[in-house]
């Protein structure tokens, strides 16, 4: 039985809530069972130098755990100077999964950025912060047609996160921090609402995997992913797509 007494191909009760901060431009409070993060996105009209006359846009990502999302209070990485690997890779793992599906050229020189702020911890807070980064972006993209600044928004699918694994060889959807520390396998997975992927990731904590396990797991991904997209539509329904 899983902590949460979910079945194996259940998700965490999910909830993702649109435009909950004043200021920004987009930006998304999403829940995975006790994961939580705050996304927001802000647009500016400014690129990054390496970019500047290439006529097309920029979307990047930061990302960040509060000191007490976790059981221990944790250090702020801005008080030792640098920012972690982890961090690093978790932040241009979501810009990546952003840009994937965003037509650059159509944003014209202007560029958003997506900040994912983790208030609390319990297991897959990266394929979280991908799945309201992409509410908050979207929102974000909305203004600039609502300006008038852009015909359409840039948007070519919908693309959300989540995480699986096998757990006492049970290949399971959506890990809570209690399975992902004791999992023989972890991955996750990022994809389109056109069942295309962004990015695999999966690694063999504990026992290597074959064939027919990381199909399963793959399986439970697109189910799981293809729910999150469901709920991502209700808050852009400009952005539906026939899959």
């Amino acid at each position: 039985m899983r902590p949460s007494r979910r079945q194996p191909d259940e998700l965490r009760a999910v909830t993702l809530e649109r435009a909950v901060v004043k200021y920004a431009e987009g930006s998304c409070f999403v829940k995975f069972g006790d994961t939580h993060v705050l996304v927001t996105a802000t647009l500016e009209d400014r690129l990054p130098p390496w970019l500047k006359g290439q006529a097309r846009g920029w979307i990047t990502a930061e990302y960040g755990m509060l000191p007490r999302a976790t059981l221990e209070r944790t250090r702020r990485e801005a008080t030792g100077g640098r920012q972690s690997g982890r961090t690093l890779e978790i932040q241009r793992l979501i810009g990546r999964s952003l840009r994937a599906v965003v037509e650059l050229e159509a944003m014209g020189e202007r560029q958003v950025t997506v900040d994912c702020d983790v208030i609390q911890a319990d297991g897959g807070t990266r394929t979280a912060s991908i799945t309201g980064a992409f509410v908050a972006l979207g929102l974000a993209l909305e203004k600039l047609v609502e300006a008038g600044t852009l015909k359409t928004a840039p948007v070519k699918d919908l693309v959300a996160a989540v995480s699986v694994g096998i757990v006492d060889g049970t290949p399971l959807l959506d890990l809570c921090y209690e399975e992902d520390s004791r999992a023989d396998v972890d991955m996750n997975v990022v994809m389109t609402s056109t069942n295309k992927f962004v990015e695999v990731q999966a690694t063999a904590e504990h026992e290597v995997f074959g064939d027919e396990q990381l199909q399963n797991m793959i399986q439970l991904a697109r189910q799981g992913v293809r729910l999150l997209i469901e709920q991502q539509k209700t808050l852009l329904p400009s952005f539906k797509r026939s899959d």
